[in-house]
């Protein structure tokens, strides 16, 4: 969470009008996503992990009105009363919560009250930043990265309710891609041996995750190109990798058991030998070799890179890689979250620099592309606080730090992640056995 500390003069002016124009912005794009829904599919939850549209929109205004609003309006008065119980997600100080599992039985309010109730709370934060002060911008701040957080999840989760129907039904129209190339050749770029630092440090917005700075020794390592692709998953498969207990971790393998994993989810081909096609939010679309690999879990990952005698990246090599040589979201190279098109992750063809024909092959020290905004890269990680970190105070704390047990940590954003919510130093955290997520990987190994 960004600092709060509150002037008596007031929060800068050039910060208020930036911040007015954002919250506008960041709240219409959530309710433009939802736009394309019915009724139906705004409350359908599919899963436990997933929430219905409807809530993501209602619990993302719930944030305002619970967090700025009734700090900081005079006489606040709740919307609904039953709303702080209905949408709060997680935050026990705050108090109870409907269960998690049960969101999708929870079809009144319908969307058109909750958009209202969207409105209603848009007009009264407005209201507040005529005359705010820094701990209030804070807070909107948050708000407004929370959301896009949402947002993310608005489409992961629709995804995932989709492919349970039988119709395969897009989300929205499927764009034109560029025709399917050869995928760029995997190369490895290598790193000495250093004391470096990750973390934030900087004077814009961060997660209390992403901080302190601090530093750490990491070894030499190399780490590749590009994230792995469909036609390398395509042959670990056709490789036995699913069918081979020794390239799994043991939970992994129980759970590929219990789950009768075959493949990437959301993949599936008409019969054995078959094409690989893959539901997206665009529909059912050949699975194209140049694109990154997604909706993969952890085991899933740790497997393949075991396979191809590499392993996954720690997130302080992922960091350091990252700071070298990606300063800014590949936005020239992403799906278009703001087109509201179909979102898939977008081809590596055709940009190699320096690169070696083969997986296994070294070609010096090549530019390592496509790190933000294309598909999460699952690192070797676990989601452990940094040294000196320190949850925020109150309510707020439980945002992230309670979650540090039994996660695994993710970098680079997703084709689904708003580009300017997507950072060098973001630390997405899943459980290892997730999938329904736009997760990939980028191999790592040691210097022979």
């Amino acid at each position: 969470m960004a600092s709060a500390s509150a002037r008596a003069d007031g929060a800068a002016p050039a910060r208020v009008r930036t911040l007015r124009e954002r919250f506008a912005r960041v709240r219409a794009a959530t309710v433009a996503l939802a736009r394309p829904l019915s009724e139906a599919d705004a409350s359908v939850q599919s899963m436990p992990d997933a929430s219905p549209t409807k809530w993501h929109l209602a619990h993302t205004t719930w944030f305002f009105e619970t967090f700025a609003l009734e700090r900081f309006e005079p006489a606040f008065a709740p919307h609904d009363p039953a709303y702080r119980v209905l949408f709060n997600s997680y935050y026990n100080s705050i108090g109870e919560q409907h269960p998690r599992p049960l969101r999708g039985l929870v079809t009144r309010p319908g969307l058109a009250e909750v958009l209202a109730y969207r409105a209603a709370v848009d007009s009264r934060v407005e209201r507040l930043l005529d005359a705010p002060h820094d701990a209030l911008c804070d807070l909107v701040e948050l708000g407004l990265e929370h959301e896009q957080q949402h947002q993310e999840l608005v489409l992961t989760d629709l995804q995932h309710a989709l492919a349970q129907n039988p119709l395969l039904p897009a989300y929205a129209p499927r764009p034109q891609r560029p025709a399917e190339g050869v995928p760029t050749p995997l190369a490895w770029a290598a790193f000495d041996e250093a004391l470096c630092e990750i973390g934030d440090a900087g004077a814009g917005f961060a997660f209390d995750n992403e901080r302190p700075r601090h530093r750490v020794f990491v070894e030499a390592f190399e780490i590749a190109s590009r994230a792995v692709t469909n036609g390398e998953w395509i042959a670990f498969v056709e490789d036995g990798g699913y069918a081979t207990p020794s390239l799994w971790l043991s939970d992994g393998w129980t759970r590929r058991c219990a789950e009768g994993w075959e493949a990437p989810l959301y993949w599936q081909r008409a019969e054995a030998g078959a094409p690989w096609e893959r539901f997206t939010l665009g529909g059912l679309v050949p699975a194209h070799a140049d694109e990154p690999v997604c909706h993969v879990s952890y085991y899933e990952a740790d497997a393949f890179a075991t396979w191809a005698g590499a392993r996954l990246p720690t997130e302080a090599e992922w960091e350091r890689t990252a700071e070298r040589f990606a300063p800014a979201p590949d936005a020239g190279r992403r799906a278009g979250f703001a087109e509201g098109g179909a979102l898939r992750p977008l081809g590596c063809a055709g940009d190699a620099d320096d690169a070696s024909p083969t997986l296994g092959a070294h070609a010096g020290a090549p530019a390592v592309r496509h790190l933000l905004g294309h598909v999460w890269e699952w690192t070797r990680s676990p989601y452990v606080a940094y040294p000196r970190f320190r949850p925020a105070a109150g309510a707020l704390g439980e945002y992230n730090g309670k979650f540090m047990a039994d996660q695994w940590v993710l970098r680079g954003g997703s084709c689904a992640t708003p580009a300017e919510h997507v950072r060098t130093t973001y630390r997405n955290f899943f459980p290892a056995a997730a999938r329904w997520q736009f997760s990939g990987l980028r191999l790592a190994r040691d210097p022979a």
